[in-house]
């Protein structure tokens, strides 16, 4: 049995998933996420994955490889850590295994990612940080409308007129959204208009990286807003991408479940290693 843990240390959340990879086999055993709200990242990452620990019956010792992705980098107990495309990549196959490319949707940025069947990264593409299709600034526009998180896909599924926002700049895209709601625009179709335009802006990401094919996983916690997710599946219609396009319940963890699974390969590259040198 060989335990590992990946910790995704992201800028609106912190995801740990806990791995055994024994005999070609991966288990997930415990995984559990939570948003930062204004926390250090670092001493609520270190709280939650020994709060995971204790939840699997176990202590940091039995841990043969914690890796880190994203920001987990400084975290002082982590044996090894991993650019986050590599590990949401890892995570993508792992949730899909026919996916072949990925869509990173993140708090920061969007980021499309071609893959082989191992999760080896082919190619990638990412959108600027300033861009209005993060979910940085899907959070500051809920905020401004007054609504939480979790009912924004429900509202954008209920527009009846959507109204787009200026495409590219987040600043100029916010600044609609005043004059939307000065207008007498709904909730619904605001958050419908600025899905469509995320969704186009990626759907046009997605055809940059080429040679799509397979299905496309989404991968963050934007991969679990259903509005998003909807107006994504009518975004690749629209720009006659072929390859369908999917999110996963687990979507949110795929940089963390990514990061165990690498955490894992290099664990036994490195025992095998040791072993050869042993033997000489």
């Amino acid at each position: 049995m060989t335990i590992t843990a990946g910790i995704d240390v992201g800028t609106g959340a912190i995801k740990v998933a806990l791995f055994n990879v024994e005999g070609g086999g991966e288990t997930c055993l415990v995984k559990r996420v939570e948003r930062l709200r204004q926390r250090d990242p670092l001493k609520l990452a270190e709280q939650i994955y020994d709060g995971v620990l204790a939840e699997a019956g176990m202590k940091r010792g039995d841990v043969a490889y914690c890796a880190t992705t994203g920001e987990g980098e400084s975290l002082h107990f982590h044996t090894g850590h991993f650019y986050s495309m590599t590990t949401h990549a890892r995570g993508a196959i792992y949730l899909r295994p026919e996916c072949r490319a990925a869509l990173d949707m993140g708090a920061l940025h969007g980021r499309a990612i071609r893959l082989d069947e191992r999760g080896k990264v082919l190619n990638y593409k990412m959108t600027s940080q300033c861009a209005s299709g993060s979910g940085q600034f899907l959070e500051n526009i809920a905020r401004y409308l007054g609504i939480a998180q979790d009912e924004i896909g429900t509202l954008s599924k209920q527009a009846d007129n959507p109204e787009k926002v200026s495409g590219i700049c987040a600043v100029l895209a916010e600044t609609d959204v005043i004059n939307m709601v000065s207008r007498g625009i709904t909730a619904s179709n605001i958050l419908k208009g600025i899905h469509e335009s995320m969704a186009d802006r990626l759907a046009k990401l997605l055809k940059t990286i080429g040679g799509l094919d397979g299905t496309i996983q989404m991968t963050g916690g934007l991969a679990l807003d259903d509005g998003l997710v909807e107006a994504m599946k009518e975004s690749m219609v629209r720009e006659k991408v072929k390859v369908p396009i999917e999110s996963h319940r687990d979507a949110i963890f795929a940089g963390a479940i990514g990061a165990a699974l690498w955490g894992a390969f290099r664990h036994e590259k490195l025992a095998r290693i040791a072993e050869q040198a042993n033997a000489a």
